[in-house]
């Protein structure tokens, strides 16, 4: 019953953390429902430890700890797959606005330098 308590505890910690977090803006919605959703079902498992039991039977493994485990690897594993295309789509985003910046730059200094980008031509003239 103490470790009961103690799990139910230290998860409304973490789900009043996320919160907190999210009031202030340092994490975003779409991973503070991910986090939440987590933390209501930890809160279920410490609750009602019997469920665990219940689904590793249901799916046939034979110690529930394993199957908690097996969900905790397959969350991560999900966690990090979304992870790595969000930092994927920010380092393209990166590379655009860096080129973007570099146009611009050039635009710039050719105005600058009392050329339009127009006129700033690298080829010869067609004739």
């Amino acid at each position: 019953m103490r470790a009961t308590l103690f799990f139910i505890g230290l998860t409304v910690v973490i789900l009043v953390a996320i919160v907190l977090l999210l009031r202030s803006r340092r994490l975003k919605e779409k991973y503070a429902a991910l986090w939440m959703v987590v933390g209501l079902v930890c809160i279920v498992l410490a609750a009602w430890p019997s469920l665990l039991t219940h689904l590793a039977n249901l799916v046939g493994v034979q110690v529930p700890a394993n199957l908690l485990f097996a969900l905790a690897i397959l969350l991560l594993l999900a966690v990090c797959l979304h992870l790595s295309l969000e930092v994927s789509n920010q380092e393209d985003k990166i590379r655009r606005l860096a080129e973007e910046a570099a146009i611009a730059r050039q635009m710039l200094d050719a105005m600058r330098n009392g050329n339009t980008p127009e006129t700033d031509q690298t080829t010869e003239p067609s004739k």
